[in-house]
């Protein structure tokens, strides 16, 4: 067997972080639209900066919501309550600019169409026990564990704002070690660092990563430039959508384009992502291959997509072809189909705002099922 080595990176946020508080805010909005009206048609985006968030986009539904209070609940959530280090939910200004979705759009949904044109990815392997890549994995519970410390008084000094990121060397397609961690967060004024890189080592890093994983090479760095006091909107913008491969597979498969955050079902681009998780999930779970990677592509308003593709870096047991005969067979891949199968109309989604949308417990695409 030819010997095969590479390193592989993967990064993930914490809540706190100013594109992801956005994605909270957009997600907690569609789940108040959908605990009233389950036919709600959402895509809200939220934008902060400073002091301000401005919430624009397009709703149609008979809920009837208090968007600013949604967004200062969110906020105060967050621990976003101090404008000087992240913003204030107290005095924060709301800027709301909400239409109703296009009637040309409307159209076709309402007629049981996809919601928009594109491709989506859907993607599973067997290195980890969650089928999801090792390197996101990691870095994923990485990031729930400084929020974790903050939150439960292990490390209270520590502010909601920050990153992890993690680089596995892997031999022959499977990861063997972990290279390197960086984790970066925002802490109080006038804490000691020596302490803080001390304690992160023993409370998040050590509590997370199998030992065996770590070597005497293994590089660690937390909070490089020595200092990260202003965080949140106070040090950056944040967008709804921005972190893409963060809530996907971290880089290691590739992503169709189209974020999920704020938008309802009827939005292929959310819906069919999460259907293409579970199917190559399920393929890998059943023993059907040890990789997969799923494409498919939708037009506006039609029912069925145009095309589906998969991958399986030749794991496979079976040719490709009849995988896909498998899942066509198996799965109703319509818009409809997709929300009915999943249950896609309930009130889930700012579940899945922080730490991946894949990989995670109580989710309905990640349920496994015979194919």
């Amino acid at each position: 067997m030819k010997y095969k080595r590479y390193f592989l990176t993967s990064e993930s946020v914490t809540e706190g972080h100013p594109d992801k508080v956005c994605d909270f805010i957009s997600a907690s909005i569609l789940d108040a639209c959908l605990k009233q009206d389950r036919e709600s048609r959402v895509a809200v985006e939220t934008f902060i900066s400073k002091n301000k968030v401005v919430v624009a986009g397009q709703i149609t539904t008979n809920a009837i919501i208090d968007i600013e209070r949604i967004v200062k609940e969110k906020l105060k959530e967050v621990g976003y309550d101090n404008e000087n280090i992240n913003m204030d939910y107290r005095t924060c200004i709301v800027d709301i600019n909400i239409t109703k979705q296009s009637n040309d759009i409307a159209i076709g949904v309402n007629d049981g169409g996809a919601g928009d044109q594109g491709i989506m990815f859907g993607y599973a392997t067997n290195e980890t026990e969650n089928y999801m890549p090792y390197p996101i994995s990691v870095a994923h519970q990485l990031t729930k564990r400084l929020s974790e410390v903050r939150k439960n008084g292990e490390m209270p000094y520590l502010k909601s704002d920050g990153k992890a990121q993690v680089t596995v060397e892997y031999v022959n397609d499977m990861p063997i070690r972990i290279d390197t961690i960086l984790i970066s967060t925002q802490h109080e004024e006038g804490i000691m660092i020596e302490k803080m890189k001390k304690e992160i080592i023993e409370k998040v890093i050590l509590k997370v990563v199998k030992t065996d994983m770590i070597d005497p090479e293994t590089k660690i760095y937390i909070n490089p430039t020595g200092r990260f006091v202003i965080g949140g909107a106070a040090a950056d913008t944040g967008l709804t959508g921005r972190k893409i491969i963060v809530d996907t597979y971290g880089g290691i498969a590739r992503h169709g384009g189209g974020a999920f955050s704020g938008k309802d079902a009827s939005k292929v681009d959310r819906s069919a992502s999460y259907m293409l998780r579970h199917i190559a999930k399920n393929v890998v779970a059943n023993g059907l291959a040890r990789r997969c990677e799923i494409q498919i592509s939708y037009a506006i308003g039609v029912k069925e997509p145009l095309s589906i593709y998969i991958d399986c870096f030749g794991t496979n047991i079976i040719p490709e072809g009849m995988i896909i005969k498998l899942i066509k067979e198996r799965f109703d891949l319509t818009p409809n189909g997709i929300i009915n199968y999943l249950k896609l109309k309930d009130p889930i989604y700012s579940k899945t705002s922080n730490y991946g949308h894949f990989g995670r417990d109580g989710f309905t695409w990640e349920d496994i099922v015979q194919i």
